[in-house]
Protein backbone atom coordinates (compact mmCIF):
# COMPACT_ATOMS: atom_id res chain seq x y z
CA UNK A 1 0.00 0.00 0.00
CA UNK A 2 2.81 2.41 0.83
CA UNK A 3 4.52 1.81 -2.53
CA UNK A 4 1.69 3.30 -4.57
CA UNK A 5 2.17 6.97 -3.51
CA UNK A 6 5.94 6.64 -3.95
CA UNK A 7 5.57 5.28 -7.49
CA UNK A 8 3.01 7.97 -8.26
CA UNK A 9 5.27 10.84 -7.23
CA UNK A 10 8.64 9.36 -8.17
CA UNK A 11 8.69 10.77 -11.70
CA UNK A 12 7.51 14.32 -10.78
CA UNK A 13 9.99 14.42 -7.90
CA UNK A 14 12.78 13.21 -10.14
CA UNK A 15 11.89 15.80 -12.78
CA UNK A 16 11.92 18.59 -10.19
CA UNK A 17 15.18 17.50 -8.54
CA UNK A 18 16.87 17.00 -11.90
CA UNK A 19 15.74 20.43 -13.13
CA UNK A 20 16.87 22.08 -9.90
CA UNK A 21 20.27 20.37 -10.02
CA UNK A 22 20.85 21.49 -13.60
CA UNK A 23 19.87 25.07 -12.79
CA UNK A 24 22.13 25.22 -9.74
CA UNK A 25 25.06 23.83 -11.75
CA UNK A 26 24.25 26.34 -14.49
CA UNK A 27 24.40 29.15 -11.95
CA UNK A 28 27.34 28.24 -9.73
CA UNK A 29 29.80 26.16 -11.80
CA UNK A 30 32.58 27.14 -12.24
CA UNK A 31 31.56 30.38 -10.52
CA UNK A 32 28.38 32.32 -9.76
CA UNK A 33 26.91 34.54 -12.47
CA UNK A 34 23.98 36.92 -12.78
CA UNK A 35 23.11 40.21 -14.46
CA UNK A 36 24.62 43.51 -13.36
CA UNK A 37 22.52 46.55 -12.58
CA UNK A 38 22.38 48.98 -15.52
CA UNK A 39 21.37 51.80 -13.17
CA UNK A 40 17.63 51.04 -12.91
CA UNK A 41 18.00 48.83 -9.85
CA UNK A 42 17.56 51.64 -7.34
CA UNK A 43 13.84 51.78 -8.17
CA UNK A 44 13.39 48.32 -6.68
CA UNK A 45 16.17 48.49 -4.08
CA UNK A 46 14.49 51.55 -2.52
CA UNK A 47 11.63 49.30 -1.42
CA UNK A 48 14.14 47.07 0.38
CA UNK A 49 16.28 49.68 2.08
CA UNK A 50 19.22 48.53 -0.05
CA UNK A 51 19.79 51.22 -2.66
CA UNK A 52 23.35 52.17 -1.57
CA UNK A 53 23.47 55.38 -3.68
CA UNK A 54 27.14 55.85 -2.84
CA UNK A 55 28.16 52.49 -4.32
CA UNK A 56 26.69 52.01 -7.78
CA UNK A 57 28.19 49.26 -9.93
CA UNK A 58 27.09 48.66 -13.50
CA UNK A 59 30.06 46.50 -14.48
CA UNK A 60 29.80 43.50 -12.16
CA UNK A 61 27.00 41.69 -10.34
CA UNK A 62 26.59 42.89 -6.78
CA UNK A 63 25.92 39.71 -4.80
CA UNK A 64 25.07 41.56 -1.55
CA UNK A 65 23.64 44.97 -0.70
CA UNK A 66 24.19 46.49 2.72
CA UNK A 67 21.31 48.18 4.58
CA UNK A 68 20.83 51.79 3.44
CA UNK A 69 18.48 54.63 4.37
CA UNK A 70 15.07 54.13 2.75
CA UNK A 71 14.26 56.18 -0.34
CA UNK A 72 11.06 56.87 -2.25
CA UNK A 73 10.19 55.01 -5.43
CA UNK A 74 6.78 54.66 -7.00
CA UNK A 75 8.04 51.95 -9.35
CA UNK A 76 5.72 48.93 -9.39
CA UNK A 77 7.22 45.50 -10.06
CA UNK A 78 6.51 42.01 -8.78
CA UNK A 79 10.27 41.57 -8.69
CA UNK A 80 10.01 43.25 -5.28
CA UNK A 81 7.98 40.24 -4.09
CA UNK A 82 10.84 37.92 -4.97
CA UNK A 83 13.36 40.32 -3.42
CA UNK A 84 11.37 40.69 -0.19
CA UNK A 85 11.09 36.89 0.07
CA UNK A 86 14.84 36.52 -0.50
CA UNK A 87 15.46 39.28 2.06
CA UNK A 88 13.32 37.44 4.64
CA UNK A 89 15.05 34.11 4.01
CA UNK A 90 18.44 35.82 4.11
CA UNK A 91 17.76 37.32 7.53
CA UNK A 92 16.40 33.97 8.70
CA UNK A 93 19.69 32.36 7.64
CA UNK A 94 21.69 34.99 9.51
CA UNK A 95 22.71 37.28 6.65
CA UNK A 96 23.22 40.91 7.60
CA UNK A 97 22.77 42.11 4.02
CA UNK A 98 19.64 44.00 3.04
CA UNK A 99 19.53 41.78 -0.05
CA UNK A 100 21.70 38.75 -0.75
CA UNK A 101 21.65 37.63 -4.38
CA UNK A 102 22.85 34.15 -3.42
CA UNK A 103 19.56 33.70 -1.57
CA UNK A 104 17.63 35.27 -4.46
CA UNK A 105 19.41 32.96 -6.92
CA UNK A 106 18.58 29.86 -4.88
CA UNK A 107 14.93 30.96 -4.59
CA UNK A 108 14.75 31.66 -8.32
CA UNK A 109 16.19 28.25 -9.18
CA UNK A 110 13.62 26.56 -6.93
CA UNK A 111 10.72 28.45 -8.50
CA UNK A 112 11.96 27.94 -12.06
CA UNK A 113 12.46 24.20 -11.44
CA UNK A 114 8.90 23.97 -10.08
CA UNK A 115 7.55 25.85 -13.11
CA UNK A 116 9.44 23.58 -15.53
CA UNK A 117 8.15 20.49 -13.72
CA UNK A 118 4.55 21.69 -13.84
CA UNK A 119 4.82 22.60 -17.50
CA UNK A 120 6.39 19.27 -18.49
CA UNK A 121 3.91 17.16 -16.50
CA UNK A 122 0.99 19.07 -18.07
CA UNK A 123 2.05 18.10 -21.59
CA UNK A 124 0.04 15.26 -23.23
CA UNK A 125 3.20 13.19 -23.71
CA UNK A 126 4.69 9.97 -22.45
CA UNK A 127 7.14 10.23 -19.56
CA UNK A 128 10.01 10.06 -22.01
CA UNK A 129 8.41 12.85 -24.01
CA UNK A 130 7.85 14.93 -20.89
CA UNK A 131 11.51 14.51 -19.95
CA UNK A 132 12.58 15.67 -23.41
CA UNK A 133 10.16 18.60 -23.18
CA UNK A 134 11.57 19.60 -19.78
CA UNK A 135 15.04 19.58 -21.31
CA UNK A 136 13.92 21.82 -24.18
CA UNK A 137 12.24 24.28 -21.80
CA UNK A 138 15.36 24.32 -19.61
CA UNK A 139 17.42 25.08 -22.72
CA UNK A 140 15.37 28.27 -23.19
CA UNK A 141 15.51 29.24 -19.51
CA UNK A 142 19.20 28.47 -19.11
CA UNK A 143 20.32 30.31 -22.23
CA UNK A 144 23.07 32.84 -21.58
CA UNK A 145 20.78 35.66 -22.72
CA UNK A 146 18.06 34.66 -20.23
CA UNK A 147 19.36 32.92 -17.12
CA UNK A 148 21.41 35.75 -15.63
CA UNK A 149 18.32 37.92 -15.17
CA UNK A 150 17.04 35.54 -12.48
CA UNK A 151 20.00 36.60 -10.30
CA UNK A 152 19.55 40.34 -10.61
CA UNK A 153 17.86 43.28 -8.94
CA UNK A 154 16.18 44.13 -12.25
CA UNK A 155 12.62 43.10 -13.11
CA UNK A 156 13.17 40.85 -16.13
CA UNK A 157 13.54 37.74 -13.94
CA UNK A 158 10.01 38.17 -12.56
CA UNK A 159 8.67 38.52 -16.11
CA UNK A 160 10.40 35.31 -17.27
CA UNK A 161 9.18 33.35 -14.24
CA UNK A 162 5.62 34.62 -14.59
CA UNK A 163 5.44 33.81 -18.31
CA UNK A 164 6.74 30.27 -17.69
CA UNK A 165 4.12 29.70 -14.99
CA UNK A 166 1.45 31.14 -17.31
CA UNK A 167 2.41 28.60 -19.98
CA UNK A 168 2.16 25.73 -17.48
CA UNK A 169 -1.10 27.05 -16.07
CA UNK A 170 -2.66 27.31 -19.53
CA UNK A 171 -1.74 23.69 -20.21
CA UNK A 172 -3.11 22.32 -16.92
CA UNK A 173 -6.24 24.45 -17.18
CA UNK A 174 -7.20 22.71 -20.43
CA UNK A 175 -7.43 19.30 -18.79
CA UNK A 176 -10.86 17.75 -18.45
CA UNK A 177 -10.40 16.58 -14.85
CA UNK A 178 -10.31 18.48 -11.58
CA UNK A 179 -6.65 19.41 -12.08
CA UNK A 180 -7.90 22.23 -14.30
CA UNK A 181 -8.73 24.18 -11.14
CA UNK A 182 -5.09 23.92 -10.05
CA UNK A 183 -4.18 25.11 -13.54
CA UNK A 184 -6.46 28.11 -13.09
CA UNK A 185 -4.69 29.02 -9.83
CA UNK A 186 -1.29 28.65 -11.51
CA UNK A 187 -2.40 30.76 -14.49
CA UNK A 188 -3.72 33.46 -12.16
CA UNK A 189 -0.47 33.53 -10.14
CA UNK A 190 1.77 33.52 -13.20
CA UNK A 191 -0.31 36.20 -14.94
CA UNK A 192 -0.21 38.53 -11.93
CA UNK A 193 3.58 38.15 -11.65
CA UNK A 194 4.22 38.54 -15.39
CA UNK A 195 1.81 41.41 -16.07
CA UNK A 196 3.09 43.46 -13.15
CA UNK A 197 6.80 42.79 -13.61
CA UNK A 198 7.25 45.89 -15.79
CA UNK A 199 5.04 48.57 -17.28
CA UNK A 200 5.52 47.10 -20.76
CA UNK A 201 4.33 43.65 -19.67
CA UNK A 202 0.91 45.04 -18.75
CA UNK A 203 0.14 44.74 -22.46
CA UNK A 204 0.29 40.95 -22.13
CA UNK A 205 -3.26 41.14 -20.75
CA UNK A 206 -4.94 41.25 -24.22
CA UNK A 207 -2.82 38.24 -25.24
CA UNK A 208 -4.06 36.37 -22.16
CA UNK A 209 -7.66 37.24 -23.08
CA UNK A 210 -7.13 35.78 -26.55
CA UNK A 211 -5.65 32.57 -25.09
CA UNK A 212 -8.62 32.18 -22.74
CA UNK A 213 -11.01 32.61 -25.66
CA UNK A 214 -9.50 29.88 -27.85
CA UNK A 215 -8.35 27.41 -25.19
CA UNK A 216 -10.10 24.07 -24.73
CA UNK A 217 -12.75 24.32 -22.01
CA UNK A 218 -14.15 21.40 -20.03
CA UNK A 219 -17.57 20.99 -18.46
CA UNK A 220 -21.19 20.40 -19.39
CA UNK A 221 -23.02 23.46 -20.57
CA UNK A 222 -21.70 26.79 -21.80
CA UNK A 223 -21.94 28.45 -18.39
CA UNK A 224 -19.84 25.78 -16.70
CA UNK A 225 -17.22 25.77 -19.48
CA UNK A 226 -16.74 29.52 -19.36
CA UNK A 227 -16.91 29.95 -15.59
CA UNK A 228 -13.27 29.15 -14.81
CA UNK A 229 -11.71 31.25 -17.63
CA UNK A 230 -13.90 34.22 -16.72
CA UNK A 231 -12.99 33.94 -13.03
CA UNK A 232 -9.28 33.81 -13.92
CA UNK A 233 -9.57 36.88 -16.15
CA UNK A 234 -11.57 38.91 -13.63
CA UNK A 235 -9.28 37.95 -10.75
CA UNK A 236 -6.14 38.73 -12.76
CA UNK A 237 -7.48 42.10 -13.94
CA UNK A 238 -8.63 43.05 -10.46
CA UNK A 239 -5.35 42.07 -8.83
CA UNK A 240 -3.41 43.98 -11.49
CA UNK A 241 -5.43 47.14 -10.87
CA UNK A 242 -4.82 46.89 -7.13
CA UNK A 243 -1.10 46.26 -7.58
CA UNK A 244 -0.69 49.16 -10.00
CA UNK A 245 -2.52 51.49 -7.61
CA UNK A 246 0.05 50.67 -4.92
CA UNK A 247 2.59 52.90 -6.66
CA UNK A 248 3.01 54.71 -9.96
CA UNK A 249 0.32 53.08 -12.17
CA UNK A 250 1.60 51.75 -15.50
CA UNK A 251 4.83 53.73 -15.13
CA UNK A 252 3.11 57.11 -15.64
CA UNK A 253 5.99 58.80 -13.86
CA UNK A 254 8.22 57.82 -16.81
CA UNK A 255 5.72 58.51 -19.62
CA UNK A 256 7.29 61.81 -20.70
CA UNK A 257 10.81 60.44 -20.19
CA UNK A 258 10.04 57.48 -22.48
CA UNK A 259 8.49 59.85 -25.03
CA UNK A 260 11.63 62.01 -24.91
CA UNK A 261 13.87 59.02 -25.58
CA UNK A 262 11.61 57.77 -28.37
CA UNK A 263 11.52 61.14 -30.09
CA UNK A 264 15.19 62.06 -29.80
CA UNK A 265 16.67 58.59 -30.24
CA UNK A 266 14.27 56.74 -32.57
CA UNK A 267 12.10 59.14 -34.55
CA UNK A 268 14.48 62.09 -35.02
CA UNK A 269 17.31 60.98 -37.30
CA UNK A 270 20.77 62.49 -37.37
CA UNK A 271 20.68 63.32 -41.09
CA UNK A 272 17.22 64.89 -41.08
CA UNK A 273 16.80 66.10 -37.50
CA UNK A 274 15.47 69.57 -38.30
CA UNK A 275 12.79 68.33 -40.71
CA UNK A 276 11.74 65.55 -38.33
CA UNK A 277 11.41 68.00 -35.43
CA UNK A 278 9.31 70.44 -37.44
CA UNK A 279 7.00 67.60 -38.45
CA UNK A 280 6.60 66.74 -34.78
CA UNK A 281 5.71 70.36 -33.98
CA UNK A 282 9.01 71.00 -32.21
CA UNK A 283 11.59 73.74 -32.92
CA UNK A 284 14.20 72.94 -35.57
CA UNK A 285 16.86 74.37 -33.25
CA UNK A 286 16.44 71.29 -31.07
CA UNK A 287 18.31 69.25 -33.66
CA UNK A 288 21.36 69.61 -31.40
CA UNK A 289 19.57 67.41 -28.83
CA UNK A 290 19.23 64.47 -31.21
CA UNK A 291 20.65 61.36 -29.52
CA UNK A 292 20.56 62.83 -26.00
CA UNK A 293 19.05 61.02 -23.02
CA UNK A 294 16.96 62.34 -20.17
CA UNK A 295 19.42 60.80 -17.72
CA UNK A 296 22.48 61.80 -19.73
CA UNK A 297 24.85 64.77 -19.38
CA UNK A 298 23.48 68.21 -20.14
CA UNK A 299 22.57 70.03 -22.32
CA UNK A 300 19.29 68.25 -22.98
CA UNK A 301 16.05 69.54 -24.44
CA UNK A 302 14.38 69.98 -21.06
CA UNK A 303 17.12 72.47 -20.08
CA UNK A 304 16.42 74.57 -23.18
CA UNK A 305 14.74 77.97 -22.53
CA UNK A 306 11.97 77.00 -24.97
CA UNK A 307 11.12 73.80 -23.08
CA UNK A 308 8.11 75.20 -21.13
CA UNK A 309 6.45 76.13 -24.44
CA UNK A 310 6.88 72.69 -26.02
CA UNK A 311 6.94 70.30 -23.05
CA UNK A 312 3.39 69.15 -23.74
CA UNK A 313 4.50 67.99 -27.21
CA UNK A 314 6.89 65.49 -25.64
CA UNK A 315 4.14 62.96 -25.07
CA UNK A 316 2.84 59.53 -25.99
CA UNK A 317 0.16 61.16 -28.13
CA UNK A 318 2.78 62.89 -30.31
CA UNK A 319 4.68 59.63 -30.74
CA UNK A 320 1.59 57.60 -31.67
CA UNK A 321 0.42 60.29 -34.09
CA UNK A 322 3.79 60.20 -35.86
CA UNK A 323 3.64 56.41 -36.19
CA UNK A 324 0.10 56.59 -37.55
CA UNK A 325 1.11 58.93 -40.37
CA UNK A 326 4.53 57.43 -41.14
CA UNK A 327 4.16 53.66 -41.67
CA UNK A 328 7.48 53.31 -43.52
CA UNK A 329 9.42 55.04 -40.77
CA UNK A 330 7.56 52.93 -38.20
CA UNK A 331 8.60 49.78 -40.03
CA UNK A 332 12.21 50.99 -40.00
CA UNK A 333 12.08 51.48 -36.23
CA UNK A 334 10.56 48.01 -35.81
CA UNK A 335 13.42 46.63 -37.89
CA UNK A 336 15.94 48.24 -35.53
CA UNK A 337 14.02 46.65 -32.66
CA UNK A 338 14.23 43.27 -34.40
CA UNK A 339 18.01 43.61 -34.64
CA UNK A 340 18.10 44.45 -30.94
CA UNK A 341 15.96 41.41 -30.12
CA UNK A 342 18.14 39.02 -32.11
CA UNK A 343 21.31 40.55 -30.61
CA UNK A 344 19.92 39.11 -27.37
CA UNK A 345 22.36 40.54 -24.82
CA UNK A 346 23.10 44.15 -23.80
CA UNK A 347 26.84 44.71 -23.98
CA UNK A 348 26.95 46.96 -20.91
CA UNK A 349 25.54 44.41 -18.44
CA UNK A 350 28.20 42.13 -17.00
CA UNK A 351 27.63 38.56 -15.85
CA UNK A 352 30.26 37.94 -13.18
CA UNK A 353 30.25 38.68 -9.47
CA UNK A 354 32.02 41.67 -8.06
CA UNK A 355 35.48 40.58 -6.91
CA UNK A 356 35.54 37.54 -9.21
CA UNK A 357 38.52 38.89 -11.12
CA UNK A 358 36.58 39.02 -14.38
CA UNK A 359 37.02 42.15 -16.53
CA UNK A 360 34.41 44.90 -16.28
CA UNK A 361 31.20 44.08 -18.19
CA UNK A 362 32.53 40.59 -19.05
CA UNK A 363 29.79 38.15 -20.05
CA UNK A 364 29.51 34.38 -19.71
CA UNK A 365 28.65 32.10 -22.63
CA UNK A 366 28.02 28.78 -20.88
CA UNK A 367 24.76 28.05 -22.70
CA UNK A 368 24.75 30.20 -25.85
CA UNK A 369 22.75 27.75 -27.99
CA UNK A 370 19.66 29.81 -28.87
CA UNK A 371 21.10 33.29 -28.41
CA UNK A 372 24.17 32.28 -30.39
CA UNK A 373 21.98 31.50 -33.39
CA UNK A 374 19.91 34.69 -33.09
CA UNK A 375 23.03 36.82 -32.71
CA UNK A 376 24.27 35.57 -36.08
CA UNK A 377 20.94 36.55 -37.61
CA UNK A 378 20.76 39.98 -35.93
CA UNK A 379 21.88 42.06 -38.96
CA UNK A 380 18.88 40.75 -40.91
CA UNK A 381 16.35 42.26 -38.49
CA UNK A 382 12.75 41.58 -39.45
CA UNK A 383 13.87 39.56 -42.46
CA UNK A 384 15.02 36.87 -40.01
CA UNK A 385 12.69 37.50 -37.06
CA UNK A 386 9.36 37.35 -38.90
CA UNK A 387 10.11 33.92 -40.48
CA UNK A 388 11.15 32.61 -37.05
CA UNK A 389 7.80 33.69 -35.60
CA UNK A 390 5.93 32.26 -38.58
CA UNK A 391 7.68 28.90 -38.20
CA UNK A 392 6.82 28.74 -34.50
CA UNK A 393 3.20 29.69 -35.22
CA UNK A 394 3.06 27.08 -38.00
CA UNK A 395 4.20 24.41 -35.54
CA UNK A 396 1.37 25.40 -33.22
CA UNK A 397 -1.26 25.45 -35.96
CA UNK A 398 -0.07 22.11 -37.36
CA UNK A 399 -0.66 20.50 -33.96
CA UNK A 400 -4.02 22.17 -33.30
CA UNK A 401 -6.19 19.08 -33.83
CA UNK A 402 -3.83 16.53 -32.23
CA UNK A 403 -2.50 18.59 -29.31
CA UNK A 404 -4.64 21.70 -28.97
CA UNK A 405 -3.54 22.58 -25.39
CA UNK A 406 0.08 22.78 -26.52
CA UNK A 407 -0.87 24.65 -29.69
CA UNK A 408 -2.71 27.29 -27.64
CA UNK A 409 0.37 27.89 -25.49
CA UNK A 410 2.69 28.05 -28.51
CA UNK A 411 0.47 30.63 -30.22
CA UNK A 412 0.12 32.56 -26.96
CA UNK A 413 3.92 32.84 -26.71
CA UNK A 414 4.33 33.90 -30.35
CA UNK A 415 1.73 36.65 -30.02
CA UNK A 416 3.26 37.70 -26.69
CA UNK A 417 6.66 37.96 -28.40
CA UNK A 418 5.23 40.18 -31.15
CA UNK A 419 3.35 42.25 -28.55
CA UNK A 420 6.45 42.89 -26.44
CA UNK A 421 8.64 43.54 -29.48
CA UNK A 422 6.30 46.25 -30.77
CA UNK A 423 5.88 47.87 -27.35
CA UNK A 424 9.63 47.99 -26.67
CA UNK A 425 10.67 49.05 -30.18
CA UNK A 426 8.13 51.87 -30.50
CA UNK A 427 7.89 53.02 -26.89
CA UNK A 428 11.35 53.01 -25.30
CA UNK A 429 13.87 54.68 -27.60
CA UNK A 430 17.02 53.66 -25.70
CA UNK A 431 18.61 50.42 -24.42
CA UNK A 432 16.81 48.54 -27.15
CA UNK A 433 18.53 45.20 -26.54
CA UNK A 434 17.60 45.17 -22.86
CA UNK A 435 14.00 46.15 -23.51
CA UNK A 436 13.64 43.37 -26.10
CA UNK A 437 14.68 40.51 -23.80
CA UNK A 438 11.09 39.70 -22.81
CA UNK A 439 10.11 39.33 -26.46
CA UNK A 440 13.29 37.27 -26.92
CA UNK A 441 12.35 34.95 -24.05
CA UNK A 442 8.82 34.43 -25.40
CA UNK A 443 10.38 33.57 -28.76
CA UNK A 444 12.78 31.05 -27.21
CA UNK A 445 10.12 29.38 -25.05
CA UNK A 446 7.66 29.36 -27.95
CA UNK A 447 10.23 27.73 -30.23
CA UNK A 448 10.95 24.96 -27.71
CA UNK A 449 7.26 24.28 -27.13
CA UNK A 450 6.71 24.39 -30.89
CA UNK A 451 9.05 21.41 -31.16
CA UNK A 452 7.07 19.72 -28.37
CA UNK A 453 3.81 20.42 -30.23
CA UNK A 454 5.14 18.65 -33.31
CA UNK A 455 6.22 15.69 -31.17
CA UNK A 456 2.72 15.47 -29.73
CA UNK A 457 1.20 15.68 -33.21
CA UNK A 458 3.35 12.82 -34.45
CA UNK A 459 2.00 10.42 -31.88
CA UNK A 460 4.09 10.97 -28.77
CA UNK A 461 0.98 12.18 -26.97
CA UNK A 462 0.14 8.59 -25.99
CA UNK A 463 1.82 6.86 -23.06
CA UNK A 464 4.42 4.19 -23.61
CA UNK A 465 1.89 1.64 -22.40
CA UNK A 466 0.18 0.63 -25.67
CA UNK A 467 -2.95 -0.64 -23.98
CA UNK A 468 -6.31 0.96 -24.90
CA UNK A 469 -6.85 1.80 -21.23
CA UNK A 470 -3.69 3.90 -21.13
CA UNK A 471 -4.68 5.71 -24.32
CA UNK A 472 -8.15 6.39 -22.96
CA UNK A 473 -6.67 7.78 -19.72
CA UNK A 474 -4.63 10.43 -21.54
CA UNK A 475 -7.56 11.26 -23.81
CA UNK A 476 -9.87 11.67 -20.84
CA UNK A 477 -7.48 14.08 -19.14
CA UNK A 478 -7.47 16.43 -22.11
CA UNK A 479 -11.08 15.98 -23.17
CA UNK A 480 -10.26 14.25 -26.48
CA UNK A 481 -12.41 11.57 -28.07
CA UNK A 482 -11.04 8.21 -26.98
CA UNK A 483 -8.41 6.86 -29.35
CA UNK A 484 -9.26 3.35 -28.17
CA UNK A 485 -12.92 3.90 -29.09
CA UNK A 486 -11.95 5.25 -32.50
CA UNK A 487 -9.87 2.12 -33.13
CA UNK A 488 -12.81 -0.13 -32.27
CA UNK A 489 -15.05 1.77 -34.66
CA UNK A 490 -12.55 1.71 -37.55
CA UNK A 491 -13.60 -0.81 -40.26
CA UNK A 492 -11.09 -3.64 -40.55
CA UNK A 493 -9.68 -4.82 -43.83
CA UNK A 494 -12.02 -7.30 -45.53
CA UNK A 495 -14.93 -6.51 -43.22
CA UNK A 496 -17.77 -4.56 -44.91
CA UNK A 497 -18.74 -1.29 -43.28
CA UNK A 498 -22.20 -1.20 -41.68
CA UNK A 499 -23.37 1.39 -44.21
CA UNK A 500 -21.74 -0.21 -47.27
Amino acid sequence: MTCVPFRKWRFPAGLFVGSLALLLIRWLVPGPIGAADNGDGWRILCHLGASEPDRISERWVRMAYRPSPPCHSGYVSTQTWLDHTAQWFGHLLGSSAALNLYVLGALSCLLVAAAVTMLALALPLSRRGQTVAAGLVLLALADSAVFGWFISVLSEGAAFLGITVMAGGLLVMQRADRWRYAGAVALFAGSVVALNAKAQTLLLLPVLVLALLVMRKAGRGRLVRWAVPVVVLVATSGATVLIQQSGDPAGQEYEQINAYHTIFNSIVRKGSAEADLVELGLPASWAKYQGTQWWGPRPTAYTDPAWPHYADRISRHTVLSFYEHHPVRTLQILNVGARDLLTARPENIGSFAEGSGAPAEAQEFRVPVLSGVTRLLAPLGLVALVPIWLLIAAAGLASWRRARPVAVVVLFLVIAAVDQHVVAALGEGIEGVKHQVIALFCTFLGAMLGVVALLARRGAARPQDPSPAADADVDARYGRPSIARERVLEPQAGVPHAHS
